[in-house]
């Protein structure tokens, strides 16, 4: 295995000009970060002035960007960078709750959560989503999980919503959620992947006690790097310093990111803070790109009318081509990719996601043209064997 490893010196990326991939859409790098990475992607070059502590470091200016920039960004008292959401959510966890408590979470959250809550010893009670195609989580929901929770002779120590759910886009009334979940003095851990970074966020406005968000799903940077933040009150519990190590935070394990998704957090901030300032074009160019795409008969679920970049089709149209088109079920991501266009997962035809964050009109209008000429063009080649098939079979009965 070691005697041929050229391969690896030859990592070239496969991609079409416009990608719609909602994981990535969010996180496509600044001119800034990309001169940034270059200059800092050696190993803990960012470390070259550290005393010991990642988020006091002065040089680069990490020490303003965690202590006074992030807080001030998303409305709470304390931030830490880490390296994803998913660590974050699993900080909050271990750290707030007891082995064998509960926690409550909408039906649509991420894996990451489940998983982050059994690692941390933890039992989950679900709040379920109404029926399809709607899949909306209630406050009425996280307060009858709660009782639920109590019924089972549980304690539930913690509340998690996800803002927005990856599968839907869907954006649940988190303020209205978190008045519920305190009402029963429940803390509220809002799961801000898909949000944080693409929309205004502020987690005091939205009763949030705990945030975490994704910065390379959302905030521009090269990944793995996430933002954890707390209220004053959790903050001391979570960011808790060791007994024996004086400058390192437990939870966090000393430090956290030390190179390259940091520096480039920090180099693409400034356009992240304009960008969320353009949010409602945002909703509005993906209300109208649901739209056009409801004329081909692609239903979109989840919120209607829709609040998010991120959307779920169903697309029972293209499923019925892919029964016949050559490459089955992959057609359609080859032949969006011939069209300039990528992100929709290789197989899926009958349902997928996308997301039109960051997209201009034009590239929009790209978009829903490569799905309507797909479309058109198999359905106009059916027509065209049916018709085949139908002369051939008048001729055969004129020989007869």
């Amino acid at each position: 295995m070691l005697e041929n490893l050229e391969r690896f010196t030859r990592l070239k990326r496969d991609i079409a000009q416009i990608n719609v991939d909602p994981l990535q859409r969010g996180g496509i790098l600044t001119p800034e970060a990309r001169a940034a990475l270059l200059e800092w992607g050696d190993g803990y070059s960012i470390c070259d002035f550290c005393a010991g502590m990642l988020d006091r470091i002065r040089n680069p200016p990490v020490e303003e960007f965690v202590h006074s920039v992030l807080p001030e960004f998303l409305d709470t008292d304390e931030v830490r960078v880490t390296h994803g959401a998913r660590e974050g959510k699993f900080a909050a966890m271990h750290s707030l709750c007891q082995k064998g408590d509960f926690v409550v979470m909408d039906g649509n959250a991420h894996y990451t959560s489940v998983l982050a809550a059994e690692r941390a010893g933890l039992e989950v009670e679900y709040v379920p989503p109404s029926k399809e195609p709607d899949y909306a989580i209630s406050a009425e929901g996280y307060a009858q999980a709660i009782e639920r929770a109590y019924e089972r002779k549980g304690d539930v120590t913690l509340a998690l919503l996800t803002y927005p759910d990856g599968n839907y886009g869907n954006l649940p009334d988190a303020r209205a959620i978190a008045d519920i979940c305190h009402d029963y003095n429940v803390p509220l851990l809002l799961n801000g992947a898909y949000s944080i970074g693409r929309m205004p966020v502020r987690a005091r406005e939205l009763g949030a006690d705990i945030i975490v968000g994704s910065g390379h799903k959302s905030m521009a940077a090269s990944g793995p790097v996430g933002v954890l933040g707390a209220s004053e009150e959790y903050a001391r519990i979570i960011f808790k310093p060791s007994a024996t190590k004086k400058n390192k935070e437990v939870e966090l394990l000393g430090c956290t990111v030390r190179g390259a998704p940091l520096i480039t957090l920090m180099a693409s901030f400034p356009a992240v803070v304009e960008r969320v300032g353009r949010w409602q074009k945002e909703v509005e160019n993906a209300r109208w790109f649901s739209e056009e795409m409801e004329k081909m008969d692609l239903v979109q679920v989840g919120d209607r009318p829709h609040n998010h970049d991120l959307m779920f089709f169903l697309a029972e149209r293209l499923y019925q081509i892919s029964q016949t088109a050559k490459g089955g079920r992959y057609f359609l991501y080859r032949e969006m990719k011939e069209r300039g266009v990528c992100g929709i997962k290789p197989g899926l035809t009958r349902q997928f996601k996308l997301s039109t964050y960051g997209l201009a009109c034009q590239e929009l209008e790209r978009v829903i043209n490569a799905f309507s000429e797909i479309i058109q063009s198999h359905e106009k080649d059916e027509k065209g064997d049916k018709g085949e098939k139908r002369e051939k079979k008048r001729e055969k009965g004129k020989r007869s």
